[in-house]
């Protein structure tokens, strides 16, 4: 089972990547929760989604200690951090979070999402290289899934499937 939080600022697609892992998990018959929580603000204001990800039932959509935690902002770390499970594996965009995690009993990766996204066509896809990074660390779900699942999510703007399948397998590769 993975219990995964992603978390930061409304318009980064934090609740986006979470729908395309939670769908990537169903095309491999996986038992799936995906809990979006967004202010009202909408873009700008503060985002974050809880996604469960089981061989078996799931029997709540809520997270009190992730296991896997992605930060897309510093307000973000900031609020969770303090709640993964030791041993647990934080993905920290160090694009626009420049302090280190303190914590010794989780395992941070740093990674400029933004820069290298930016690099390979778009910044706006920073969430899609962050997802790259986590599949290829934590070994989630197959590729082909995730294909699916980017492809599930960018159903309404096809023109932009192919280069987000390419941020992503950049990422991959790189990490």
């Amino acid at each position: 089972m993975y219990k995964i939080i992603i978390a930061g600022f409304g318009g980064q697609g934090v609740l986006s990547l979470g729908q395309i892992l939670a769908y990537s998990a169903m095309t491999e018959n996986k038992e799936v929760t995906w809990l979006p929580s967004y202010g009202p603000e909408m873009r700008g204001g503060t985002a974050n989604c809880s996604v469960i990800i089981s061989d078996d039932a799931v029997a709540a959509p809520v997270i009190a200690s992730p296991d896997v935690l992605v930060i897309m902002n510093k307000p973000s770390l900031y609020k969770f951090i303090d709640k993964v499970e030791k041993g647990g594996t934080v993905f920290i965009n160090s694009s626009l979070v420049d302090v280190k995690v303190e914590r010794k009993d989780v395992n941070t990766i740093y990674v400029p999402a933004n820069e290298l996204a930016h690099e390979l066509g778009t910044e706006k896809a920073a969430n899609i290289y962050m997802l790259g990074v986590i599949n290829k660390v934590c070994n989630i779900l197959k590729k082909e899934s995730i294909y699916n699942g980017i492809e599930y999510g960018f159903h309404v703007k096809p023109k932009l499937i192919d280069l987000n399948k390419k941020i992503y397998d950049e990422a991959f590769k790189k990490f």
